[in-house]
């Protein structure tokens, strides 16, 4: 069976009224909503040009992400700008914001701790670095999550746990850009983002490499606009004690 599918492929591969089918029915009307524009217009995009990927790992583990993850690397230059791998885990009932934010940690930690690529050339293995980011088979990744537990910040909701892997090299000349057209487009983003959610932007969201800004900040995001604390030194190092240890 395949690891990761397109858009079309999900109904064809998930028969019946299942748990996959329903997640991806309700972001694809998230995303594709007239009445109620997602935030992320860049992402909306993607979407609608086919070049979002999605899997349904079910468990959830890094052991069972990690190949999925690795499937996505070897084609995601080839599908083109603006694509993300989404990955949907099973529903089950609502949990904490801590709860969740911890899944997620663990499973980035456990992504890195079964990585045997080298780091990236300039990419800081300390969290707390501005040159940071999460990064597997040799890319660089930033990453987003969507839980149940999200009420005031819509634009991280999602009806079950959901991660967002987006290759860095997707924001080549959007973020680093000063053309009157990309810039018009963040501005709709920030300005959507305002209307779309009942709290105010993160002050978090940034841009990478700016000496004041801190990538994993930006990951996991709650509802409140507290900076969260930093969750790890580095990634993958007490996974891999464990496994020494062991």
């Amino acid at each position: 069976m395949d690891l990761v599918f397109k858009s079309s492929e999900v109904t064809e591969a998930f028969s019946g009224q299942n748990w996959e089918k329903t997640v991806f029915g309700e972001f694809d009307t998230a995303l594709t909503s007239k009445s109620r524009p997602f935030p992320c217009v860049f992402g909306v995009a993607g979407f609608k040009a086919d070049r979002l990927r999605f899997a349904f790992p079910d468990p959830l583990t890094p052991e069972t992400l990690a190949p999925i993850l690795k499937s996505y690397l070897a084609q995601a230059r080839g599908i083109g700008p603006m694509t993300s791998l989404v990955i949907f885990a099973r529903p089950g009932p609502v949990q904490s914001f801590d709860r969740y934010r911890e899944q997620f940690w663990d499973l980035l930690d456990g992504l890195v701790a079964l990585d045997d690529s080298p780091q990236p050339d300039g990419v800081s293995r300390n969290l707390d670095d501005p040159t940071w980011e999460f990064s597997f088979g040799g890319e660089p990744i930033f990453v987003v999550c969507n839980t149940p537990a999200h009420v005031m910040r819509q634009s991280r909701r999602a009806s079950s746990f959901m991660i967002t892997f987006q290759p860095r090299w997707v924001f080549n000349g959007i973020t680093d850009s000063d053309e009157p057209g990309v810039q018009r487009s963040l501005k709709r983003v920030r300005d959507l983002l305002e209307d779309y959610d009942l709290i105010a932007p993160s002050p978090s969201l940034g841009h990478y490499g700016d000496p004041a800004n801190r990538e994993y900040t930006q990951y996991f995001i709650d509802d409140t606009n507290e900076t969260p604390a930093c969750p790890f030194h580095r990634l993958g190092e007490a996974r891999l004690q464990l496994v020494k240890e062991g």
